[in-house]
């Protein structure tokens, strides 16, 4: 029986076709409607602001509902777009669910940019409303007016106080409508908004589980930010799809995380190597403290446990290991997994052996964003996971002796493209429609991919935050002693494969003649360098935490340029 055949984690759908939808694959609006028939009364959203506090399907499904309806009552048309961007939370989710209802495109904006960063995010996309958190919502509101209604009830125009009027009628949507905006970028330049369609999403998300198998029991913990596309899909969408419940994180201060992982009794955590780093780097540090002979023999038994598991499908971790488990507050764990960056083989191991299904996965905001996971049940410590074949296609480019070569890729979860910008959608398909990713790898005849690096310049930092050159080498475009900025990605720690940011900076002429020294004198380093320094932190606390640069190298001479003036980025 091939795989196509087999039965499939969406063929409960089919009980809704024709009554909820027609088209192969539900709206984000339908989809939510399906698990509001079939799980009214489970928990769906849940956060711990001043105590717990619990909505139901049915209860989230009136807000949504109630929320469209104002919309419309607004003005509201299919197509219009509804920018939303605040801290992780059941208000955020009900506008992201309520602009589909209305049959408008939501455009989530990530809150960590700087104002003016989100003024150009909110000029291009030109939403309808807006709907922002507290700490920003003042100076939205003074510079948008009326336009601007608050996630938070700590200000007088909160989302849940506004009520529609009349009867709610669900507008006509087809899966190819364009779902979501999701701005890749939009510190400088000519931001990247991704068109996600109701199906590239929806789609995305179940076949996701054929690698993955998720129930309606499940938790699932959005600490992450819910606005990226990682956590949209793998946390907000995959736990609507089947009826689970969403625990919102606000913060990842470990003691209250650790607080919402054992009250929340989060079943599934998503994240990035920072954080599976540092949880994993407490919990053998205390190991340590042990004593010698104590700490022998938990890695003795981590490594015995690690093996049963792999080899013979044993999953003695979560017995062995039930007192360590239960103090870091992972002991209801059912899976873990990491995206958004590469970690380290001996940390994936470690969760292994403790008896949590540890997955790693990969995708591109392009592609909604999951194109591979490891299955929990067949797992390659090396892979970043087997892809969804034979649901979607992925193949290597010019593969060379090694089989090494661009990653493209088909299928349903592909971007619509680049919100008008259709020369750089173009760019970032071939002739015959694949897209390109970008980044380097290999297949096994399993369809598993191995990732060699990224043919792109893009650094992926340790926190999982896409970080682009040419964004922070802009900022220093009037910075009269800097002649020439190269931006790139430097390995931090061999352990955990993290990457900082390093600047390789050829000084001005105009700064030697300032500080009356010779280009190339001995003395003249530590004076020229200070100089820089001081240049680079000035600049570094204008950019978002994430972006900024911890190491500069100062180069003797000038790295070789394009004509169009651009750097040939050999290194």
């Amino acid at each position: 029986m091939s795989k196509e055949t087999q039965q499939k984690p969406w063929d409960f759908l089919e009980e809704f076709r024709g009554s909820l939808f027609t088209a192969d694959w539900p709206t984000l609006p339908q989809m939510f409607l399906i698990s509001a028939k079939r799980y009214p009364d489970r928990a769906c959203f849940t956060d711990f602001d001043a105590e717990k506090h619990t909505l139901s399907y049915a209860e989230v499904l009136e807000k949504v509902e109630n929320l469209a309806l104002w919309l419309k009552n607004n003005g509201v048309k299919k197509g219009d777009h509804i920018a939303v961007f605040g801290k992780n939370s059941p208000e955020w989710a009900t506008v992201y669910l309520a602009a589909g209802f209305a049959g408008a495109i939501i455009v989530p904006i990530d809150y960590g940019l700087h104002d003016k960063e989100i003024a150009t995010l909110l000029a291009v996309s030109a939403p309808s409303f807006i709907f922002v958190d507290e700490e920003k919502h003042d100076v939205f509101k003074k510079s948008h007016g009326e336009k601007v209604y608050s996630l938070s009830k700590k200000k007088g125009d909160y989302v849940y106080d506004l009520k529609g009027s009349g009867n709610f009628e669900m507008p006509e949507l087809a899966e190819d409508d364009t779902a979501a905006i999701l701005f890749t970028s939009g510190t400088t330049g000519n931001p990247k908004g991704v068109m996600l369609s109701h199906k590239n999403l929806v789609s995305d998300c179940y076949i996701a589980q054929t690698n993955m198998t998720i129930y309606h029991t499940d938790v699932f913990y959005a600490l992450l930010p819910i606005h990226h596309s990682y956590t949209m899909l793998a946390v907000f969408i995959e736990a609507l799809s089947v009826g689970a419940e969403i625990v919102f994180g606000k913060s990842m201060a470990v003691t209250r995380m650790l607080k919402e992982l054992k009250e929340g009794k989060i079943t599934m955590l998503l994240g990035v190597p920072l954080l599976f780093n540092k949880l994993v780097g407490g919990i053998l540090k205390g190991i340590r403290e042990k004593g010698v002979l104590v700490n022998a023999l938990m890695h003795f038994l981590l490594g015995f446990s690690y093996i049963l598991k792999k080899y013979f499908k044993l999953n003695a971790g979560k017995v062995l290991f039930k007192s360590i488990l239960e103090k870091v507050s992972l002991s209801t764990i059912r899976i873990a997994i990491c995206g958004g960056g590469p970690l380290a083989e001996s940390v994936f191991k470690v969760y292994q052996a403790l008896g949590i299904d540890f997955v790693q996965g990969y995708g591109l905001t392009e592609t909604s964003p999951i194109v591979a996971l490891n299955p929990t049940y067949n797992f390659k410590i090396e892979s970043v996971g087997r892809n969804f074949h034979p649901f979607m296609e992925m193949k290597i480019l010019d593969p060379d002796e090694k089989g090494i070569g661009e990653v493209l890729i088909k299928g349903p979860m592909v971007m619509q493209g680049y919100y008008k910008m259709p020369e750089e959608t173009k760019n970032v398909f071939t002739e015959d429609g694949w897209f390109k990713t970008g980044d380097l790898g290999r297949l096994d005849d399993e369809h598993y991919l191995y990732l060699a690096g990224r043919a792109k310049n893009m650094i992926v930092t340790e926190g999982g935050k896409n970080v682009y050159p040419e964004e922070i080498e802009n900022a220093f475009q009037l910075v009269t002693d800097i002649e020439q900025i190269t931006v790139k990605g430097y390995i931090v720690d061999k352990a955990t494969k993290s990457e900082g940011i390093e600047a390789l900076i050829y000084p001005s002429d105009d700064l030697f003649k300032r500080l009356n020294i010779v280009r190339g004198s001995d003395y003249s380093i530590d004076l020229v360098r200070d100089e820089i320094q001081e240049a680079v932190n000035k600049i570094n606390k204008e950019l978002v935490v994430y972006s900024r640069i911890s190491k500069i190298t100062i180069l003797d001479e000038a790295l070789e340029m394009t004509t169009t003036k651009k750097v040939k980025r050999n290194f």
